[in-house]
């Protein structure tokens, strides 16, 4: 088989970013099911696109609960049953943060009392309820992430917030796909079509991160220890914050949603929606768990 070239990955990576970024608003009509009758078993609940994949490690509940993004709202998986959570809301962006706080960007749904678009909006009731924070009506944020003392987000330009509520704008030399931010150092990694980004001082100056191939998503796990998305469908690791990498043996697909953090063993674990299935590895992606 021939090898793809670097253009050919150039012109993937672009469909990927493309389509993550544009699937939401461009859905085909779905008729969604009422809030309550998601009920606790997926049967019936239409999820059109995930766009974001996290656990939620501060409900006390166990290692945390698994939440999914979607185009028709926020959901809770355990057990593999989904249970949607508040309002209709196209959670284009989405981010949850270490204190509990739920940060999220999109549109909003039939009958939710919502800007269009709803720019930043928090809850702090685990998703039951959202309030608009700042650029309500001005920002759908595709790409979102949280950091210990700043909010980024992209819609169009990179912004970045301390509160949330007031914005500065930062210069990138290319157009970030998805970022992730540190949980203590505050270090950025953003996907672009060209490399991987990586910014040390707040976005104030950048660096190309030395990948084996371009990443439509990318996540820390912890301060060392980055997982990202290869276009190829390889999930790629590394332990060292990017200076070295190691690929799955496999591809585990195409990979539109990814998540990543470290269990109570120590052990790395990536959750991932990848060929409209949701999986969890723990061993770099050469084995995985179908949640859903």
């Amino acid at each position: 088989m021939t090898s793809p070239t670097r253009r050919t990955l150039l012109i993937g990576v672009l469909g990927l970013l493309g389509t993550g970024a544009l699937a939401a608003c461009t859905s085909p009509a779905q008729t969604p099911a009422p809030p309550d009758s998601a009920g606790p078993s997926s049967t019936g609940t239409a999820i059109t696109h995930v766009h974001a994949i996290t656990r939620d490690t501060g409900t006390g509940e166990g290692p945390g609960v698994i939440l999914l993004a979607t185009h028709e709202g926020l959901f809770r998986l355990q057990d593999r049953e989904l249970t949607r959570v508040g309002p209709i809301v196209d959670l284009m962006g989405f981010t949850a943060t270490p204190e509990g706080r739920y940060l999220a960007s999109g549109h909003p749904g039939t009958g939710t009392d919502l800007p269009e678009p709803v720019g930043l909006i928090e809850s702090t009731d685990q998703g039951q309820t959202w309030q608009v924070l700042s650029r309500g009506g001005e920002s759908d944020f595709h790409a979102l992430a949280a950091g210990p003392d700043r909010v980024l987000g992209f819609d169009g330009q990179l912004r970045a917030s301390s509160n949330g509520r007031t914005w500065s704008t930062l210069e990138i030399p290319s157009a970030p796909a998805a970022l992730a931010v540190a949980p203590s150092t505050g270090t950025i990694l953003a996907t672009t079509q060209d490399r991987v980004l990586r910014s040390a001082d707040a976005g104030a100056t950048w660096e190309t991160l030395d990948t084996p191939q371009l990443m439509s998503l990318v996540a820390w796990a912890d301060e060392k220890i980055i997982v990202g998305a290869g276009i190829d469908g390889h999930l790629l690791t590394s332990r060292d914050a990017g200076k070295t990498w190691t690929a799955s043996d496999q591809p585990v697909g195409e990979i539109t949603a990814l998540g990543a953090s470290t269990t109570a063993d120590g052990e790395i674990e990536a959750l991932m929606v990848a060929d409209s299935t949701v999986l969890r590895t723990i061993d770099g992606g050469n084995t995985t768990e179908q949640l859903l």
